[in-house]
């Protein structure tokens, strides 16, 4: 689960124009969570179309340590015989999350109010990463922690004997933080509040609902989202079939639009109202982009979208919509390095706490690359219709989405560019050039010459 490794350079250059239809692989939110409650509801579960990631791996990894049976089908598909709620065994090793912020937060969630001991430990990315904004609603449910100084990786935590249902504002748009609260809740008597004064990506409450939680959503007199999970249900087996990870798809679908002459579907997109954000800001600066087959599965609306090459105008990014967007800046940034006019994105301060600090990589990187832009602490500016951009060597600080979002600008760039090391995208997206490649991408793991 590590990238200590010695990091591999991966180069993308201007090819053909991208055409064909292609499935992004499924959503990482969604996966993440479906080897959760499988794990903590009575039965069997199945999951169709898993993203098969690391991050994803080693939640199911975590979740055999406490008991549960997860098995790859022959058919692809993965079984989960959970092992029910408030049964949870005691890991005998240390729990290791690679990169997976959202694994070892929700865990965290589940783990603080079962009474048992875990240790968690990451890669050199993780463990700079703040885990206390997880870790103090958790205290205060009656969890012991023990962690590095600024509740850093690695951490122990020993769960509650009786975790104690609390009501909590989550201080930051954060679904991870939101998420491992009600986790916790799940395993404490009575009601636990979760108040959300800016929403975010609400996969936790519709999953929750699905495999028979007694949960509620509604809002104040505010307009704050008050979630109300009703504590130690019986969590029922579900059957999953997980659509494509719409954070995954904004690289072909922002690679789409700049490369001169692109036609492309992808199908089966995740279109959660709360992670549409960047398809919306693309259509808004001028993107053609159509949504067909629109459809429900398991609770959520998808779609398939078709994408032509457009010619891009920069905009104003309301800083509202960041929270559902937030992991699609940094190919955002490249789109904006090809629309006309100066593209503003205000509201990125989480961009600092993520795999990197991603709103200073992606400035570095777009500097690398002739791009002009601007960084203050919470918001970028880009300067798009450069006559020649690229050419550099980006340094992706252990960042999948930092790595990817890169590459597509050397889809389209005048000079290639590489990235200092392609081995993170596997992080998140383990097919990454070999669909790109389907579709007429180029790659070399040999920096080029022009970089």
């Amino acid at each position: 689960m590590s990238h200590d490794t010695a990091p591999t350079p991966l180069t993308a250059s201007k090819g053909s124009p991208l055409t064909g239809t292609i499935r992004v692989p499924g959503d990482k939110s969604i996966s993440h969570r479906s080897m959760m409650f499988g794990a903590l509801a009575v039965g069997r579960t199945t999951v169709k179309g898993l993203l098969e990631s690391e991050d994803v791996l080693a939640t199911a990894d975590a979740m055999r340590a406490v008991g549960a049976t997860i098995i790859k089908q022959d058919d692809g598909s993965y079984t989960v015989d959970g092992i029910g709620l408030g049964s949870l065994l005691e890991p005998e090793g240390v729990i290791d999350f690679g990169n997976a912020g959202t694994g070892v937060r929700l865990t965290m969630g589940i783990f603080g109010s079962h009474n048992i001991a875990a240790t968690f430990v990451g890669d050199a990315s993780l463990s700079k990463r703040p885990m206390g904004r997880v870790l103090d609603p958790l205290r205060e449910m009656g969890t012991n922690v023990i962690a590095r100084d600024g509740d850093r990786l690695p951490a122990s935590i020993r769960g509650a004997e009786t975790a104690l249902p609390i009501t909590y504002r989550v201080p930051m748009p954060s679904a991870q933080v939101k998420s491992a609260v009600l986790l916790a809740g799940l395993n404490a008597p009575g009601e636990t509040t979760v108040i959300e004064p800016i929403p975010t990506r609400d996969h936790t409450e519709k999953m929750l609902k699905g495999f028979g939680a007694e949960i509620s959503v509604t809002l104040n007199e505010n307009g704050e989202r008050v979630i109300k999970l009703t504590g130690q249900p019986e969590l029922k087996p579900q059957d999953i079939d997980v659509p494509g990870d719409p954070s995954s798809a904004g690289f072909p679908l922002v690679a789409a639009l700049i490369v001169p002459g692109s036609d492309i579907t992808i199908e089966n997109v995740l279109l959660n109202e709360h992670r549409t954000g960047l398809i919306t800001t693309l259509i808004e600066m001028g993107g053609d982009i159509e949504i067909v087959n629109r459809r429900e599965t398991g609770g959520e609306d998808v779609g398939d979208l078709r994408v032509k090459a457009s010619q891009l105008k920069g905009i104003t990014v309301p800083a509202d919509r960041a929270p559902s967007m937030i992991d699609e800046y940094p190919v955002l940034a490249i789109a904006a390095a090809f629309a006309s006019g100066e593209t503003f994105m205000p509201g990125l301060d989480e961009l600092r706490v993520k795999e990197s600090d991603r709103l200073a990589a992606v400035a570095r990187g777009l500097e690398a690359n002739g791009i002009p832009c601007l960084e203050t602490e919470d918001t970028l500016t880009v300067t798009g219709g450069a006559n020649t951009i690229g050419g550099g060597t980006v340094t992706t600080h252990l960042d999948h989405r930092i790595a990817m979002a890169f590459l597509v600008l050397g889809m389209a760039s005048d000079k290639a560019v590489t990235v200092d090391d392609g081995a993170v995208i596997a992080t998140s997206f383990p097919t990454f050039t070999s669909l790109f490649e389907t579709l007429g991408a180029k790659f070399s793991e040999k920096a080029s010459e022009a970089a």
